[in-house]
């Protein structure tokens, strides 16, 4: 069902603090979209965790919504990933090919080691690191969006996530915008 809107389309990129959850409404510990956007008639056009970082957009056209959220029109999603370890080679080759979880095999993953980490901002609550343990950032990019599908892939190949960051959905990223912000998407970018 389509949701019709008397005002002009709108796209929202959103760069999404850790502990914020994809929803208006906080619940318990965790902080609602509403702490940080004051916009009515704007919806989330698919999610993030609580516990992830980065890119979430919100539109108030359900058209949009559908293409950016709906399993038959799967955009690429792209993540910054800090696992605990170095993946080598055998890992990143399975995550390429598709790993098996719980609820099945995910689709093959685009993946690559970061050779450095990002410039990110600090996280709130710092990322808890083992001092006898390395970490290491990859960049994946899927088209599925299942639940918490990164996090039990890293986990899958062996080498558990740290910290999540979503940095793209399909044309979409997070340039211009620090921890907290939003902004418009010009009305050329809604195709």
């Amino acid at each position: 069902m389509t949701r019709h809107t008397a005002s002009a389309p709108r796209l929202i990129r959103f760069n999404k603090p850790h502990g914020v959850l994809s929803q208006f409404t906080a619940e318990g510990a965790w902080r609602g979209l509403k702490d940080f956007i004051d916009l009515p008639d704007v919806y989330v056009a698919g999610r993030l965790d609580a516990d992830s970082e980065g890119l979430l957009l919100l539109t108030n056209d359900g058209q949009l919504q559908a293409r950016i959220a709906d399993p038959r029109f799967k955009m690429d999603k792209t993540y910054w990933v800090q696992v605990e370890g170095v993946p080598d080679e055998t890992a990143l080759a399975a995550l390429r090919q598709g790993v098996m979880l719980k609820d099945g095999m995910t689709r093959p993953a685009r993946v690559r080691p970061l050779a450095a980490p990002p410039n990110l901002w600090d996280r709130d609550p710092p990322v808890r690191m083992r001092k006898s343990i390395p970490t290491a950032w990859i960049e994946l990019v899927i088209k599925e969006g299942r639940n918490r599908q990164v996090r039990r892939m890293t986990a899958a190949v062996g080498f558990p996530t740290l910290r999540l960051v979503r940095v793209a959905i399909g044309p979409y990223g997070l340039e211009g915008l620090g921890l907290g912000e939003w902004g418009d998407v010009g009305v050329g970018g809604l195709g």
